[in-house]
Protein backbone atom coordinates (compact mmCIF):
# COMPACT_ATOMS: atom_id res chain seq x y z
CA UNK A 1 0.00 0.00 0.00
CA UNK A 2 3.07 2.34 -0.02
CA UNK A 3 1.74 3.33 -3.79
CA UNK A 4 -1.07 4.20 -2.59
CA UNK A 5 0.22 6.22 0.67
CA UNK A 6 2.19 7.85 -1.74
CA UNK A 7 -0.55 9.10 -3.91
CA UNK A 8 -2.80 9.96 -1.36
CA UNK A 9 0.05 12.53 0.19
CA UNK A 10 0.76 14.00 -2.94
CA UNK A 11 -3.17 14.71 -3.10
CA UNK A 12 -3.30 16.26 0.42
CA UNK A 13 -0.17 16.96 1.41
CA UNK A 14 2.00 14.99 3.74
CA UNK A 15 0.15 16.49 7.26
CA UNK A 16 -3.19 15.32 5.73
CA UNK A 17 -2.40 11.98 5.74
CA UNK A 18 -2.29 9.92 9.18
CA UNK A 19 -0.91 6.50 9.61
CA UNK A 20 0.24 6.14 13.06
CA UNK A 21 -2.38 3.42 14.16
CA UNK A 22 -2.04 5.45 18.01
CA UNK A 23 -3.12 8.57 16.15
CA UNK A 24 -5.68 7.00 13.70
CA UNK A 25 -7.48 4.69 16.47
CA UNK A 26 -9.58 7.77 17.32
CA UNK A 27 -11.08 7.52 13.47
CA UNK A 28 -12.11 4.15 14.10
CA UNK A 29 -15.79 4.20 15.32
CA UNK A 30 -18.20 7.16 16.19
CA UNK A 31 -20.18 7.62 19.48
CA UNK A 32 -22.35 4.15 18.49
CA UNK A 33 -20.27 1.39 21.36
CA UNK A 34 -21.83 -1.64 19.48
CA UNK A 35 -21.08 -1.17 15.75
CA UNK A 36 -18.38 -3.25 14.46
CA UNK A 37 -15.40 -1.08 13.80
CA UNK A 38 -11.72 -2.01 11.97
CA UNK A 39 -8.86 0.03 11.87
CA UNK A 40 -7.99 2.22 9.02
CA UNK A 41 -4.78 2.51 6.82
CA UNK A 42 -5.08 5.89 6.30
CA UNK A 43 -7.02 8.83 7.27
CA UNK A 44 -7.26 11.85 5.11
CA UNK A 45 -8.03 15.31 5.96
CA UNK A 46 -8.81 17.20 1.91
CA UNK A 47 -8.99 20.80 2.14
CA UNK A 48 -11.43 21.11 -1.59
CA UNK A 49 -13.49 19.40 -3.67
CA UNK A 50 -10.77 18.68 -6.21
CA UNK A 51 -8.29 16.79 -3.15
CA UNK A 52 -11.64 14.88 -2.29
CA UNK A 53 -11.66 13.46 -6.47
CA UNK A 54 -7.42 12.75 -6.36
CA UNK A 55 -8.32 10.51 -3.30
CA UNK A 56 -11.13 9.23 -4.44
CA UNK A 57 -8.98 8.44 -7.62
CA UNK A 58 -6.65 6.95 -6.11
CA UNK A 59 -8.40 4.59 -3.99
CA UNK A 60 -10.27 3.39 -6.56
CA UNK A 61 -7.20 2.15 -8.51
CA UNK A 62 -5.76 0.50 -5.50
CA UNK A 63 -9.26 -0.78 -5.07
CA UNK A 64 -9.53 0.06 -1.14
CA UNK A 65 -12.91 0.94 0.10
CA UNK A 66 -13.49 4.81 1.38
CA UNK A 67 -14.88 5.63 4.65
CA UNK A 68 -16.10 9.48 5.08
CA UNK A 69 -17.13 11.11 7.90
CA UNK A 70 -17.34 14.20 9.77
CA UNK A 71 -16.67 14.76 13.30
CA UNK A 72 -18.01 11.14 14.49
CA UNK A 73 -21.26 12.73 16.47
CA UNK A 74 -22.77 9.57 15.08
CA UNK A 75 -24.89 7.30 16.89
CA UNK A 76 -25.22 4.16 14.40
CA UNK A 77 -21.85 3.25 13.22
CA UNK A 78 -22.01 4.23 10.13
CA UNK A 79 -18.68 6.69 9.79
CA UNK A 80 -17.12 3.09 11.46
CA UNK A 81 -13.92 2.49 9.70
CA UNK A 82 -13.42 -1.32 8.03
CA UNK A 83 -10.10 -3.12 8.05
CA UNK A 84 -7.36 -1.88 5.56
CA UNK A 85 -9.97 1.15 4.67
CA UNK A 86 -9.43 4.75 4.42
CA UNK A 87 -11.01 7.03 6.37
CA UNK A 88 -11.91 10.46 4.23
CA UNK A 89 -12.38 13.35 7.04
CA UNK A 90 -13.99 16.38 5.91
CA UNK A 91 -13.50 18.23 8.87
CA UNK A 92 -11.03 20.70 7.43
CA UNK A 93 -13.75 21.22 4.41
CA UNK A 94 -15.33 24.17 6.82
CA UNK A 95 -15.98 27.34 4.70
CA UNK A 96 -19.05 29.06 5.01
CA UNK A 97 -18.92 29.84 1.29
CA UNK A 98 -21.62 32.22 0.73
CA UNK A 99 -24.61 33.80 2.49
CA UNK A 100 -27.22 35.21 -0.15
CA UNK A 101 -29.85 37.32 2.02
CA UNK A 102 -31.88 38.11 -0.65
CA UNK A 103 -32.60 34.36 -1.72
CA UNK A 104 -32.43 33.19 1.28
CA UNK A 105 -29.91 30.50 0.88
CA UNK A 106 -26.20 29.89 2.33
CA UNK A 107 -24.32 27.75 0.33
CA UNK A 108 -21.36 25.67 2.51
CA UNK A 109 -18.62 23.02 2.98
CA UNK A 110 -19.13 19.99 5.11
CA UNK A 111 -17.12 20.62 7.92
CA UNK A 112 -19.02 23.69 9.02
CA UNK A 113 -20.25 23.05 12.73
CA UNK A 114 -23.88 23.38 12.62
CA UNK A 115 -23.85 25.75 15.49
CA UNK A 116 -20.96 28.03 13.86
CA UNK A 117 -23.74 28.14 10.52
CA UNK A 118 -26.55 29.15 12.82
CA UNK A 119 -24.77 31.85 14.51
CA UNK A 120 -23.26 33.20 11.04
CA UNK A 121 -26.89 33.62 9.57
CA UNK A 122 -28.36 34.99 12.46
CA UNK A 123 -26.34 37.69 11.92
CA UNK A 124 -28.18 38.43 8.68
CA UNK A 125 -31.41 37.68 10.54
CA UNK A 126 -31.43 34.69 9.04
CA UNK A 127 -31.95 30.91 10.50
CA UNK A 128 -30.97 27.51 9.69
CA UNK A 129 -33.34 25.09 11.37
CA UNK A 130 -31.79 21.60 11.93
CA UNK A 131 -31.53 21.44 15.38
CA UNK A 132 -29.21 17.87 16.53
CA UNK A 133 -28.48 17.86 19.94
CA UNK A 134 -25.01 17.78 18.99
CA UNK A 135 -25.42 21.04 17.05
CA UNK A 136 -22.60 22.78 18.94
CA UNK A 137 -20.13 20.57 17.39
CA UNK A 138 -21.78 18.27 14.90
CA UNK A 139 -21.36 18.46 11.06
CA UNK A 140 -22.93 19.78 8.34
CA UNK A 141 -22.07 17.11 5.85
CA UNK A 142 -22.65 14.59 8.78
CA UNK A 143 -26.08 15.78 9.45
CA UNK A 144 -26.72 15.42 5.20
CA UNK A 145 -25.30 11.90 5.58
CA UNK A 146 -27.91 10.66 8.12
CA UNK A 147 -30.57 13.21 7.60
CA UNK A 148 -30.22 14.30 11.18
CA UNK A 149 -32.91 15.84 12.69
CA UNK A 150 -33.60 17.74 16.17
CA UNK A 151 -35.34 19.81 18.52
CA UNK A 152 -37.18 21.88 16.19
CA UNK A 153 -38.40 19.27 13.82
CA UNK A 154 -42.17 19.45 14.67
CA UNK A 155 -42.38 22.53 12.65
CA UNK A 156 -39.38 22.82 10.76
CA UNK A 157 -38.65 19.00 9.54
CA UNK A 158 -35.05 17.16 9.27
CA UNK A 159 -32.03 18.25 7.14
CA UNK A 160 -33.50 17.46 4.33
CA UNK A 161 -35.97 20.03 4.89
CA UNK A 162 -33.40 22.80 4.41
CA UNK A 163 -31.36 21.58 1.57
CA UNK A 164 -31.62 22.91 -2.04
CA UNK A 165 -28.68 21.28 -3.96
CA UNK A 166 -25.45 19.04 -3.22
CA UNK A 167 -21.87 18.92 -4.81
CA UNK A 168 -20.74 15.11 -4.64
CA UNK A 169 -17.82 13.39 -5.67
CA UNK A 170 -18.62 9.88 -6.93
CA UNK A 171 -17.13 6.74 -7.12
CA UNK A 172 -15.03 7.27 -10.59
CA UNK A 173 -13.78 11.11 -9.21
CA UNK A 174 -16.48 13.26 -11.20
CA UNK A 175 -18.26 15.63 -9.45
CA UNK A 176 -22.46 16.03 -9.44
CA UNK A 177 -24.03 18.93 -8.73
CA UNK A 178 -27.92 17.91 -7.82
CA UNK A 179 -30.59 20.21 -6.91
CA UNK A 180 -31.05 24.14 -7.60
CA UNK A 181 -30.44 27.72 -5.93
CA UNK A 182 -34.34 28.50 -6.52
CA UNK A 183 -37.43 27.85 -4.82
CA UNK A 184 -39.08 25.35 -6.77
CA UNK A 185 -37.60 22.79 -9.61
CA UNK A 186 -39.19 19.56 -10.74
CA UNK A 187 -36.50 18.80 -13.45
CA UNK A 188 -35.57 15.49 -13.48
CA UNK A 189 -35.29 12.79 -10.36
CA UNK A 190 -34.70 14.58 -6.97
CA UNK A 191 -31.09 13.29 -6.69
CA UNK A 192 -30.07 15.65 -3.68
CA UNK A 193 -32.63 13.87 -1.32
CA UNK A 194 -31.10 10.30 -2.73
CA UNK A 195 -27.98 11.72 -1.44
CA UNK A 196 -29.42 12.83 2.18
CA UNK A 197 -29.70 10.09 4.30
CA UNK A 198 -27.17 7.67 2.27
CA UNK A 199 -24.64 7.51 5.52
CA UNK A 200 -21.79 8.22 2.55
CA UNK A 201 -22.46 4.58 0.45
CA UNK A 202 -23.05 6.49 -2.67
CA UNK A 203 -20.62 9.67 -2.62
CA UNK A 204 -18.92 12.26 -1.04
CA UNK A 205 -20.94 15.36 -0.25
CA UNK A 206 -18.50 18.39 -0.80
CA UNK A 207 -20.68 21.46 -0.78
CA UNK A 208 -24.46 22.38 0.16
CA UNK A 209 -26.97 24.99 -1.09
CA UNK A 210 -29.53 25.39 1.96
CA UNK A 211 -32.42 27.01 2.58
CA UNK A 212 -32.61 29.64 5.06
CA UNK A 213 -36.15 31.13 7.01
CA UNK A 214 -36.30 34.03 8.69
CA UNK A 215 -34.97 34.33 12.01
CA UNK A 216 -38.00 33.45 14.38
CA UNK A 217 -38.82 35.90 17.49
CA UNK A 218 -37.57 34.74 20.81
CA UNK A 219 -39.06 31.49 22.15
CA UNK A 220 -41.73 31.34 25.15
CA UNK A 221 -41.74 28.05 27.29
CA UNK A 222 -44.17 25.90 28.59
CA UNK A 223 -43.47 23.00 31.04
CA UNK A 224 -46.37 20.28 32.03
CA UNK A 225 -45.61 17.59 35.00
CA UNK A 226 -47.07 14.43 34.13
CA UNK A 227 -48.27 11.49 36.85
CA UNK A 228 -48.06 9.35 34.01
CA UNK A 229 -46.95 8.52 30.64
CA UNK A 230 -50.40 7.80 29.70
CA UNK A 231 -51.66 11.30 30.24
CA UNK A 232 -48.69 12.33 28.97
CA UNK A 233 -48.87 11.00 25.95
CA UNK A 234 -52.74 11.79 25.82
CA UNK A 235 -51.84 15.41 25.73
CA UNK A 236 -49.34 14.72 23.10
CA UNK A 237 -51.85 13.98 20.60
CA UNK A 238 -54.37 16.52 21.73
CA UNK A 239 -52.38 19.53 21.05
CA UNK A 240 -51.28 17.72 17.38
CA UNK A 241 -55.09 17.31 16.82
CA UNK A 242 -56.23 20.82 17.94
CA UNK A 243 -53.61 21.84 14.67
CA UNK A 244 -50.94 23.78 17.42
CA UNK A 245 -47.44 23.52 16.19
CA UNK A 246 -45.26 24.87 18.74
CA UNK A 247 -41.60 25.08 17.43
CA UNK A 248 -40.31 22.30 19.39
CA UNK A 249 -42.38 19.65 21.95
CA UNK A 250 -39.91 17.65 23.84
CA UNK A 251 -40.90 14.89 26.44
CA UNK A 252 -38.67 13.53 29.34
CA UNK A 253 -39.66 10.53 30.98
CA UNK A 254 -38.74 9.86 35.30
CA UNK A 255 -35.54 8.49 34.59
CA UNK A 256 -34.22 11.05 32.54
CA UNK A 257 -35.77 14.07 35.32
CA UNK A 258 -33.99 12.04 37.91
CA UNK A 259 -30.65 11.79 36.22
CA UNK A 260 -30.86 15.57 34.85
CA UNK A 261 -31.61 16.99 38.27
CA UNK A 262 -28.69 14.82 39.91
CA UNK A 263 -25.86 16.14 37.24
CA UNK A 264 -27.59 19.69 37.36
CA UNK A 265 -27.74 20.05 41.27
CA UNK A 266 -30.99 21.32 40.50
CA UNK A 267 -34.67 20.77 40.47
CA UNK A 268 -36.66 21.19 37.54
CA UNK A 269 -39.69 21.78 39.60
CA UNK A 270 -41.52 18.33 38.41
CA UNK A 271 -41.78 17.12 41.70
CA UNK A 272 -41.71 13.02 43.29
CA UNK A 273 -44.45 11.76 41.45
CA UNK A 274 -43.59 13.13 37.97
CA UNK A 275 -43.52 10.33 35.12
CA UNK A 276 -43.61 12.39 32.11
CA UNK A 277 -42.01 16.26 31.66
CA UNK A 278 -43.34 17.77 28.34
CA UNK A 279 -41.73 20.80 27.33
CA UNK A 280 -43.06 23.11 24.46
CA UNK A 281 -41.94 26.53 23.06
CA UNK A 282 -43.65 28.51 20.80
CA UNK A 283 -41.26 31.48 18.44
CA UNK A 284 -44.04 33.13 16.79
CA UNK A 285 -43.42 35.95 19.17
CA UNK A 286 -46.01 38.47 20.07
CA UNK A 287 -49.72 37.31 20.74
CA UNK A 288 -49.31 34.14 18.78
CA UNK A 289 -46.82 33.03 21.08
CA UNK A 290 -49.29 33.58 23.82
CA UNK A 291 -52.24 32.25 22.22
CA UNK A 292 -50.48 28.76 21.04
CA UNK A 293 -49.28 28.36 24.59
CA UNK A 294 -52.51 28.91 26.61
CA UNK A 295 -54.08 26.80 23.95
CA UNK A 296 -51.11 24.07 25.09
CA UNK A 297 -51.98 24.80 28.74
CA UNK A 298 -55.52 24.63 28.46
CA UNK A 299 -54.68 20.71 26.87
CA UNK A 300 -52.28 19.69 29.61
CA UNK A 301 -55.17 19.39 32.19
CA UNK A 302 -54.51 16.30 33.45
CA UNK A 303 -51.24 17.33 34.52
CA UNK A 304 -49.93 18.44 38.12
CA UNK A 305 -48.09 21.31 37.15
CA UNK A 306 -48.08 23.41 34.54
CA UNK A 307 -45.42 26.85 33.58
CA UNK A 308 -45.22 28.91 31.16
CA UNK A 309 -42.61 31.97 30.99
CA UNK A 310 -41.40 33.97 28.37
CA UNK A 311 -38.32 34.51 29.71
CA UNK A 312 -35.65 33.84 27.62
CA UNK A 313 -33.38 33.06 30.18
CA UNK A 314 -35.97 30.40 31.54
CA UNK A 315 -36.37 28.77 29.03
CA UNK A 316 -32.88 28.50 28.05
CA UNK A 317 -32.22 26.64 30.94
CA UNK A 318 -34.85 24.44 30.44
CA UNK A 319 -33.39 23.47 27.15
CA UNK A 320 -30.06 22.80 28.59
CA UNK A 321 -31.62 19.99 30.99
CA UNK A 322 -33.25 18.18 28.18
CA UNK A 323 -29.87 18.39 25.71
CA UNK A 324 -27.87 17.66 28.72
CA UNK A 325 -30.04 14.13 29.34
CA UNK A 326 -27.27 11.53 27.41
CA UNK A 327 -24.28 13.37 29.60
CA UNK A 328 -26.73 13.00 32.99
CA UNK A 329 -26.95 9.78 32.22
CA UNK A 330 -23.12 8.76 32.68
CA UNK A 331 -23.99 9.60 36.63
CA UNK A 332 -25.29 5.78 36.22
CA UNK A 333 -22.80 4.54 34.02
CA UNK A 334 -22.06 4.49 30.31
CA UNK A 335 -25.18 4.66 28.21
CA UNK A 336 -26.44 3.38 24.70
CA UNK A 337 -28.94 4.99 23.16
CA UNK A 338 -31.47 4.43 20.54
CA UNK A 339 -33.65 5.77 17.65
CA UNK A 340 -36.99 4.83 16.79
CA UNK A 341 -40.03 6.76 15.57
CA UNK A 342 -43.25 5.94 16.46
CA UNK A 343 -47.01 7.31 15.89
CA UNK A 344 -47.73 10.35 17.83
CA UNK A 345 -50.02 8.72 19.11
CA UNK A 346 -48.38 5.77 20.28
CA UNK A 347 -45.60 7.21 22.27
CA UNK A 348 -47.13 6.39 25.88
CA UNK A 349 -46.83 2.68 24.24
CA UNK A 350 -43.09 3.19 23.57
CA UNK A 351 -42.02 4.51 26.72
CA UNK A 352 -44.32 1.38 29.03
CA UNK A 353 -42.63 -1.18 26.21
CA UNK A 354 -39.61 0.24 27.42
CA UNK A 355 -39.87 -0.02 31.21
CA UNK A 356 -40.83 -3.51 30.57
CA UNK A 357 -37.86 -3.98 28.83
CA UNK A 358 -35.47 -2.67 31.54
CA UNK A 359 -37.53 -4.69 34.05
CA UNK A 360 -36.66 -7.82 32.02
CA UNK A 361 -33.30 -7.16 31.14
CA UNK A 362 -32.42 -5.52 34.62
CA UNK A 363 -31.12 -2.20 33.39
CA UNK A 364 -31.58 1.35 33.49
CA UNK A 365 -33.42 2.89 30.27
CA UNK A 366 -34.58 6.15 30.05
CA UNK A 367 -36.78 7.51 27.36
CA UNK A 368 -36.16 11.29 26.04
CA UNK A 369 -37.04 12.46 23.01
CA UNK A 370 -39.14 14.63 20.17
CA UNK A 371 -42.56 14.16 20.97
CA UNK A 372 -44.14 16.43 18.41
CA UNK A 373 -42.62 13.90 15.83
CA UNK A 374 -42.60 10.79 17.73
CA UNK A 375 -38.92 10.39 17.64
CA UNK A 376 -37.80 8.86 21.08
CA UNK A 377 -34.33 7.89 22.22
CA UNK A 378 -34.49 5.02 24.87
CA UNK A 379 -31.29 5.13 26.26
CA UNK A 380 -29.75 2.12 28.19
CA UNK A 381 -27.15 2.23 30.94
CA UNK A 382 -24.91 -0.41 31.23
CA UNK A 383 -21.49 -0.88 32.15
CA UNK A 384 -19.14 -2.40 29.60
CA UNK A 385 -16.89 -3.67 31.24
CA UNK A 386 -19.28 -6.25 32.41
CA UNK A 387 -20.38 -9.05 29.23
CA UNK A 388 -23.15 -9.99 30.95
CA UNK A 389 -24.41 -6.62 30.92
CA UNK A 390 -23.28 -5.89 27.49
CA UNK A 391 -25.20 -8.53 26.41
CA UNK A 392 -28.47 -7.36 27.92
CA UNK A 393 -28.05 -4.01 26.82
CA UNK A 394 -27.79 -5.57 23.80
CA UNK A 395 -30.92 -7.48 23.74
CA UNK A 396 -32.72 -4.45 24.99
CA UNK A 397 -31.03 -2.23 22.10
CA UNK A 398 -32.89 -4.63 19.83
CA UNK A 399 -36.34 -5.70 21.62
CA UNK A 400 -37.04 -1.75 21.71
CA UNK A 401 -36.69 -1.55 18.34
CA UNK A 402 -39.13 -4.76 17.80
CA UNK A 403 -41.62 -2.45 19.69
CA UNK A 404 -41.44 0.27 17.52
CA UNK A 405 -41.75 -1.58 14.75
CA UNK A 406 -44.72 -3.42 16.23
CA UNK A 407 -46.21 0.16 17.01
CA UNK A 408 -46.42 1.01 12.92
CA UNK A 409 -42.80 2.60 13.53
CA UNK A 410 -39.43 2.98 12.15
CA UNK A 411 -36.27 1.79 13.71
CA UNK A 412 -34.63 4.94 13.03
CA UNK A 413 -35.93 8.46 13.08
CA UNK A 414 -32.88 10.16 12.67
CA UNK A 415 -29.29 8.88 13.70
CA UNK A 416 -29.58 6.31 10.57
CA UNK A 417 -29.12 2.62 9.81
CA UNK A 418 -25.20 2.71 9.73
CA UNK A 419 -23.55 -0.71 10.91
CA UNK A 420 -25.90 -0.98 13.62
CA UNK A 421 -29.11 -1.39 12.00
CA UNK A 422 -28.65 -3.23 8.92
CA UNK A 423 -30.58 -6.79 9.78
CA UNK A 424 -33.53 -4.12 11.25
CA UNK A 425 -33.47 -2.33 7.92
CA UNK A 426 -33.92 -5.52 5.68
CA UNK A 427 -36.65 -6.18 8.02
CA UNK A 428 -38.63 -2.41 7.40
CA UNK A 429 -38.36 -2.71 3.78
CA UNK A 430 -38.76 -5.86 3.02
CA UNK A 431 -37.06 -7.69 0.54
CA UNK A 432 -37.90 -5.53 -2.66
CA UNK A 433 -37.35 -2.49 -1.01
CA UNK A 434 -33.88 -3.72 0.06
CA UNK A 435 -33.55 -5.05 -3.92
CA UNK A 436 -33.87 -1.44 -4.56
CA UNK A 437 -31.58 -0.17 -2.44
CA UNK A 438 -28.71 -2.76 -3.44
CA UNK A 439 -29.35 -1.60 -7.12
CA UNK A 440 -28.99 1.84 -6.86
CA UNK A 441 -26.05 1.35 -4.73
CA UNK A 442 -24.80 -0.91 -7.43
CA UNK A 443 -25.38 1.92 -10.10
CA UNK A 444 -23.46 4.38 -8.51
CA UNK A 445 -20.46 2.46 -6.72
CA UNK A 446 -20.25 -0.14 -8.34
CA UNK A 447 -17.16 -1.84 -7.02
CA UNK A 448 -18.16 -0.70 -3.50
CA UNK A 449 -15.83 1.67 -2.55
CA UNK A 450 -18.09 4.25 -0.56
CA UNK A 451 -18.46 2.45 3.05
CA UNK A 452 -19.46 -0.73 2.23
CA UNK A 453 -21.12 -2.22 5.47
CA UNK A 454 -22.84 0.69 5.86
CA UNK A 455 -26.62 0.27 5.51
CA UNK A 456 -25.89 -3.62 3.48
CA UNK A 457 -23.19 -5.86 4.42
CA UNK A 458 -20.59 -6.35 1.43
CA UNK A 459 -22.14 -10.03 0.44
CA UNK A 460 -25.30 -8.32 -0.30
CA UNK A 461 -24.03 -5.51 -2.32
CA UNK A 462 -22.51 -7.56 -4.34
Amino acid sequence: MESLLAELRSAVGDSGVLTDADVTASYRRDMMPLAPHGSPLAVVFPLDTEQVQAVVRACASHRVPIVPRGAGSGLSGAANAIEGCVVLVTTKMDAIVEIDTDNRLAVVEPGVVNLDLRGAVEKHGLFYPPDPSSYDWCTIGGNLSTNAGGLCCVKYGVTTDSVLGLEVVLADGEVLRTGRRTVKGVAGYDLTKLFIGSEGTLGVITKATLALKPLPQAPATLVAAFGSTATAGAAVSRIVREGLVPSLMEIMDRTSIEAVEQYLKTELGAGPGCAALLICQSDAGGEQARHELRKIEEICLEADLVYATHDVNEGRDLLTARRAVLTALEVYGSWLTDDVCVPRTRIAELIQGCEDISAEVGLKIAVVGHAGDGNMHPTIVYDPADADQFARAQKAFDDILAVGLALGGTVTGEHGIGKIKREWLAKEIGPVGLRVHREIKRALDPDNLFNPGSMFDQQQVR
